[in-house]
């Protein structure tokens, strides 16, 4: 593993679990958050660090170096208020960081996307995700490591009506998700939370995709059965 674990993006559903994931794992020397606000949590390993993502390029070097890096970033268009600023969060902070860990000689970067990224999608939501992806794969790092989640559910600081209907009607049609159609079922951030830090301590060469629900939960389990996460 790496020296440090730094996260961006450890207000949100995902990061926060995530944190507490890394936090309970002690193969980490330090957990080192980035975040424009800061979280109601201490303990000794963690480092909180409150800035702009604007200013991941001029962030000290000795951070990343071997460093493990967790980019839970994301926001919707209607928060962002325009596309261009939801490309900044989904697209440009993820690729800045990537650059930051080539640049520095960092281990690994894992990073949430989604379920039907591609450049090619008629949605453009799915296409910035997909146009990260692409830029991603073409870092030099040792390992980058993609999550696509379905629908993301568990409770939010915000109020996401949208996504909060779309879970509702998701549970109570749970028994359509079988088969091919399970990938596609609503996975808690928890899950991803948990299934991000199995990846890592697995650090897999190269670029690898983990798509879908059922994968996700497979890592999360794994990893909260094994005797090396207590």
């Amino acid at each position: 593993m790496g020296n440090n674990a730094i996260v961006a993006g450890a207000t949100g559903l995902v990061g926060k679990a995530l944190v507490q994931e890394l936090l309970q794992y002690n193969g980490y020397e330090k957990v080192i958050v980035l975040v424009r606000r800061a979280l109601d949590l201490t303990h000794p390993r963690l480092e909180q660090h409150i800035l702009s993502f604007d200013q991941i390029g001029s962030l000290p070097e000795e951070w990343f170096e071997t460093a493990d890096i967790y980019c839970t970033l994301g926001t919707t268009i209607k928060k962002a208020k325009s596309r261009e600023q939801f490309a900044k969060v989904d697209y440009e902070y993820p690729l800045a960081l990537g650059r930051k860990a080539v640049q520095c000689g960092s281990r690994q970067l894992l990073v949430i996307t989604a379920l039907g990224a591609s450049e090619r999608s008629l949605f453009f939501y799915s296409r910035v995700k997909g146009k990260l992806e692409h830029e991603l794969a073409r870092l030099q790092l040792p390992s980058v490591t993609i999550f696509q989640p379905s629908l993301i559910i568990g409770m939010r600081e915000e109020h996401r009506r949208g996504e909060e209907l779309a879970a509702s009607m998701t549970r109570n049609l749970s028994f359509l998700f079988k088969g091919k159609l399970s990938r596609y079922k609503p996975i808690e951030g928890k899950t991803i939370a948990a299934a991000m830090l199995y990846s890592a301590l697995e650090q897999r060469n190269g670029l690898t995709v983990v798509a879908g629900t059922n994968r996700m939960e497979q890592m999360a389990n794994a990893l909260w059965s094994e005797e090396r996460h207590q």
